[in-house]
């Protein structure tokens, strides 16, 4: 079979690499909303409790290279490139490095399992926006979104059933899945939240045992007058304590790695209520943080997937598509009008 794709593209967000970076990194991801430079630097603390450097980038060089190697393996001689949206390497950069290397036409994956603007469309966006800077860009596509693949879910239900078990055998925990929440006009567009709580009761269908679980958020920003999406998961927390709960375990299904969301939002603010509180408390781990082979193989799959739509697409839509539960699959290619910015 011809492959169509001479390159992959790992896209992600980027995050600071030392404590110089901080105010410069946090100055990208705000661009355009104006944000006092003493708001930033509030901001930019969290980072000092971890030398100002954000673990996302290190994540998604162990992802590149674990990719590129699965693919290998598959058949696949496809070099990985890795861009950024808010930091080094940015995406105009490493579109140029790929258009002096001779790329014709690449395949993106996204750090990001769901449906939603930030992300999906906008990280489309940003590659079309540093395509326009590179004189002779090769086209990039991209795969469907996976938050329903089995190499998403089933890391995630394994991770949590580690939690429980190192709660003790008596334990009777909550499962708490978190996400990152979005203005509540960004999610009236896109279905977000639908495949949040779809991915929630996959996981929930393949743990060890059930156990009672709901769905908060965290990690929101901005203006206290716009509603985004609650309840938080610290308030969470306090309202399980208040019924008498005694464990919780914390699920990130709403992210790919441990970033810095995960690292200071769960490890050190709700492990922070919770011990506040006294209600004993464990976190899954993230597929991609280490990253797990599932998780890198389902990548690999979704990539030859997309080739074979490409080489043969009678053939290759009518065969099955790897995917749980009801939902329907995501396209290959998104609707122009999908995924709407929120309202600002």
């Amino acid at each position: 079979m011809t492959v169509p794709y001479d390159a992959v593209l790992l896209v992600s967000f980027g995050g600071p690499e030392g404590p110089d970076d901080v105010i410069p990194f946090l100055e990208n991801v705000t661009a355009g909303r104006n944000i006092p430079r003493e708001r930033l630097a509030v901001v930019g603390e969290q980072y000092d409790h971890f030398g100002g450097v954000s673990p996302l980038n290190e994540q998604c060089r162990r992802q590149r290279a674990a990719l590129e190697q699965e693919l290998a393996g598959r058949g696949l001689d496809l070099p990985v490139y890795w861009g950024n949206r808010n930091w080094a390497p940015y995406l105009a950069d490493t579109i140029r490095e790929m258009t002096d290397d001779g790329v014709q036409r690449a395949l993106a994956v996204f750090t990001s399992a769901y449906s939603s603007y930030s992300g999906c469309r906008q990280y489309r966006e940003n590659i079309q926006a540093a395509r326009a800077e590179v004189a002779g860009a090769p086209q990039i596509d991209k795969v469907r979104a996976f938050y329903d693949h089995p190499g998403f879910i089933e890391p995630f239900a394994a991770a949590t059933d580690v939690a429980v078990r190192d709660l003790g055998a008596d334990a009777e925990p909550t499962i708490i899945f978190t996400a990152h929440s979005i203005p509540t006009s960004m999610a009236a567009g896109c279905d977000y939240e639908a495949q949040l709580l779809e991915a929630c009761r996959l996981v929930i269908e393949r743990i060890d045992r059930p156990l009672p679980w709901r769905l908060a958020w965290q990690s929101r920003s901005g203006p206290p007058q716009v509603p985004w999406l609650e309840p938080d998961v610290n308030d969470e927390i306090t309202s399980l304590a208040s019924d008498g709960a005694e464990a919780v375990v914390i699920v990130p299904i709403g992210f790919v790695s441990d970033h810095m969301e995960v690292a200071w939002d769960l490890d050190i603010q709700a492990t922070a209520t919770a011990n506040d509180l006294g209600v004993t408390i464990r976190r899954a781990i993230s597929p991609g943080t280490a990253p797990d082979p599932a998780f890198i193989a389902m990548w690999a799959e979704l990539i030859e997937e997309r080739i074979a739509v490409e080489a043969d697409p009678d053939r290759a839509l009518r065969a099955k598509r790897c995917a749980l539960g009801g939902l329907a699959i995501r396209p290959d290619v998104c609707p122009a009008d999908c995924c709407p910015a929120p309202t600002r």
